[in-house]
């Protein structure tokens, strides 16, 4: 790849010159070829709303910050950047398209997502909506094309009504060339469902994701997947994936932040309106507590900065397939280059064995304590 336009993002050769390339992978079939650290651009949508629920990031909400961040980002390395319709209701698409009209195109590579975002339209797969979306998501981004475009959720209406017409309509946007790779969710429960349906009445994901992915055949799948994700549920998802030759991205790497060992539990954090933890039980107090305690058992085994709890949680994730990526997200500059200078050099396999034991101990822990996302 070539380097960004020097006039517009510096480039710090001294820097670069000293830095450790990043590894790189190959998006299994779809020759997409880019670092193994993406950035995810959920966060800087700022704080939001959606479906009736808060939905985005209270401490996102600075664009200066956000965009300085996404500079960092390109400066040290990375080239995938990962961004949805809804994110902050195109505010996300429209700061990442500040940088993408400051380098060379052919050199970023952008994915974005629909489906979460419905409108005045039936349904957020209706044909016709996912064509206005992605003509707005390309202004945004100021581009002709998305290297990768996702559907955003699993639910397609009642009897997936909704689900032949919309892949009819992706497959359209890649004839014309809107769009190079079509995405979708692994595994992934709709966001209402857990409001909705009672847990012993919800249908099985994984069933559901592979039912879907015979019939979507997607180039790029986006796994959620970090220390704290069981291993049961993940790892036949990363198999079945290698076994297809589909390209990974992986969200979530640091569990939005809780496996930095930056939370404090003493007292509970406070999160501004239209932010998603504020309804989530992870980031109480009582679960805080059971994250930092085995993050101090995993920082005995790695070593005692942030830094190197970051490097054995992005390296657990990659670990997982050749054909991986993972997103980090940030609402900071200083995240996005801790994050990324975090990723090498590549921890001892022991070391991510035992992260990853220690973590499965944390993570049962917090599943004895009921609904573990949502909270009631």
């Amino acid at each position: 790849m070539t380097p960004p336009h020097t006039d517009d993002v510096h480039d710090h050769a001294g820097d670069q010159a000293n830095r450790t390339p990043i590894p790189t992978r190959q998006l299994g079939a779809t020759g997409i070829t880019v670092p193994a650290i993406g950035i995810g651009c959920w966060a800087i949508g700022g704080p939001d709303n959606n479906l009736g629920m808060p939905m985005g990031w209270s401490t996102g909400n600075d664009d200066a910050r956000s965009l300085a961040g996404l500079e960092t980002a390109w400066q040290l390395g990375a080239r995938l950047y990962d961004t949805a319709d809804v994110y902050g209701h195109g505010r996300s698409e429209r700061l990442l398209g500040r940088l993408v009209s400051q380098v060379p195109r052919s050199d970023i590579v952008l994915a974005s997502k629909v489906g979460y975002f419905v409108g005045t339209a039936e349904h957020g797969f209706e044909p016709g909506h996912m064509r206005r979306q992605l003509e707005q998501s390309l202004d945004n981004l100021r581009t002709d094309h998305l290297d990768i475009y996702a559907f955003h959720h699993p639910e397609f209406g009642d009897n997936d009504r909704w689900l032949h017409p919309a892949l009819e309509a992706m497959r359209t946007f890649r004839d014309e060339r809107l769009i190079n790779a079509i995405g979708m969710r692994g595994p992934h429960r709709f966001a209402l469902d857990r409001l909705t349906t009672a847990p012993d009445q919800r249908g099985d994901k994984i069933a559901r994701f592979r039912a879907l992915f015979d019939i979507v055949q997607p180039d790029i799948l986006a796994i959620r997947d970090n220390l704290l994700t069981p291993a049961h549920r993940s790892e036949g998802v990363f198999s079945f994936a290698d076994q297809h030759n589909v390209g990974i991205l992986i969200s979530k790497p640091l569990n939005q932040g809780l496996l930095t060992g930056t939370h404090c539990s003493d007292a509970q954090r406070v999160f501004g309106d239209g932010d998603h933890r504020l309804r989530k039980r992870w980031f109480q107090p009582n679960a805080i507590k059971i994250i930092n305690a085995g993050l101090e058992q995993v920082r005995a085994i790695v070593g005692t900065r942030t830094e190197d709890l970051i490097r054995v949680a992005l390296w657990g994730c990659l670990d997982r397939s050749p054909n991986a990526v993972v997103l980090a997200g940030f609402t900071t500059p200083e995240q996005v280059s801790m994050n990324i200078g975090a990723l090498t050099p590549r921890p001892d396999t022991a070391e991510i064995a035992a992260a990853r034991e220690i973590m499965a101990g944390v993570q049962a822990r917090l599943d004895a304590a009921g609904e573990t996302v949502l909270v009631t």
